[in-house]
């Protein structure tokens, strides 16, 4: 990995302290260093200039994870960013340490930008009813449902479903590829994800898709279809919600031959979602003023507070409702890992041309409870080398 000069470290650790006393001075404005990358080329072993798309990586993370970031940071560089040094932005709801600061820069092949979200971004509504959502939480936990009683996953879910594309930080971007902390590339990713999304015209890419806990998505299938039947013109024309509606249960997928509207009530929400911890997506989509409405209405409900709602499910309602389905990507091959899921090639001969570190017995992509076989199915594509599905 690359290291920073010790001149440029000192200059940067001035840069470190003065900006956290002005943080501490005022905490709703949005305040972010970058440190440029030292002695990074722009070019690949074979002198070929590399051509990087107008892109970035993306994590948020507290200072009390800089060892899981440091974790995901070396796999994402080793299986990916090596060739590629795209800038890595840094979002916290608390001003970073110096030490988080230091020792992310120095692992990193590009720019480092590390940035403080603001208050107004991370904060409870003055519109929540305090009693209600103790109440909810109350229930919640009685409920067994993770994170139940939890303020900063409610923070957190809220910010990625409908601030994080704001951050002045992200303006000047276009793609962000977003990385969680104590995650693993299993497999080498060697050609660049984010021009196969502009080349392809893809608007949201994932890896991953299971069942949502329905405990915490009450109201969400309601909330999401009373929106677009009084705003059908944010539909996308040729949308397709099979995937994310039909009779699913214990991993059997059932397919009526006759597809209703979005007005029957019977297409009920079967929990299928995109696993958002990765994503990699065009923000032109969320910056849209139709996702600003669609978040909107959701968050006029206070249901990320009563009711634990996650971004995923609703990012995976957002695309499905507002996108086509050929502008969705499933990045397959990549060896991910989030605990307690991990994705790894069926084909022997994919695993050694990438040099995957997995077994495929511990893919869950295809698992009987995965949602991806059903992605599969309802869009028709051809299943991946070495995967057997009953069809």
């Amino acid at each position: 990995m690359l290291a920073a000069p010790a001149l440029y470290k000192q200059y940067y650790c001035d840069r470190i302290q003065e900006t956290t006393r002005q943080f501490s001075q005022n905490t709703d404005r949005e305040l972010s260093l970058t440190f440029e990358a030292s002695n990074v080329t722009t070019h690949n072993s074979k002198n070929e200039l590399i051509q990087r798309e107008n892109a970035t990586i993306l994590s948020l993370v507290r200072n009390s994870e800089l060892d899981g970031m440091i974790e995901s940071i070396q796999h994402v560089e080793y299986r990916f960013n090596k060739n590629y040094h795209y800038d890595w932005n840094f979002f916290n709801d608390e001003p970073f340490t110096e030490e988080f600061i230091k020792s992310v820069t120095e692992k990193v092949s590009g720019r480092a930008i590390f940035t403080t979200i603001p208050s107004s971004y991370w904060s409870i509504p003055s519109s929540i009813d305090q009693d209600k959502m103790k109440k909810s939480m109350e229930r919640l936990v009685k409920e067994n449902v993770l994170y139940a009683d939890q303020i900063s996953y409610r923070h957190m879910c809220r910010f990625n479903s409908g601030f994080f594309h704001k951050m002045k930080a992200l303006e000047s971007y276009q793609y962000y590829w977003r990385v969680e902390p104590k995650i693993k590339f299993n497999c080498d990713i060697p050609y660049d994800v984010f021009t196969t999304m502009r080349e392809e015209n893809k608007m949201y890419g994932f890896n991953m898709a299971m069942t949502e806990d329905s405990k915490t998505v009450r109201g969400l299938w309601d909330t999401v279809t009373e929106f677009f039947d009084e705003f059908p013109e944010y539909l996308e024309e040729g949308y397709n919600i099979d995937f994310i509606s039909h009779h699913y249960i214990k991993g059997e997928i059932i397919f009526p031959k006759d597809v209703g509207n979005i007005e029957d009530k019977d297409r009920h929400y079967n929990l299928c979602h995109f696993w958002s911890n990765f994503e990699i997506a065009n923000l032109d989509f969320f910056r849209s003023k139709r996702y600003e409405a669609f978040f909107e209405r959701l968050d006029s409900t206070g249901n990320f507070f009563y009711e634990r709602w996650g971004d995923a499910p609703i990012h995976t309602l957002a695309v499905t409702f507002m996108l086509k389905p050929d502008q969705l990507h499933y990045f397959d091959n990549t060896g991910y890992f989030h605990k307690p899921n991990s994705n790894c090639p069926a084909s022997q001969r994919v695993r050694e041309e990438l040099n995957c570190d997995c077994h495929k017995s511990r893919d869950f992509s295809f698992h009987r409870w995965s949602c991806i076989p059903r992605y599969f199915k309802v869009f028709e594509m051809e299943f991946p080398e070495g995967v057997h599905i009953n069809r």
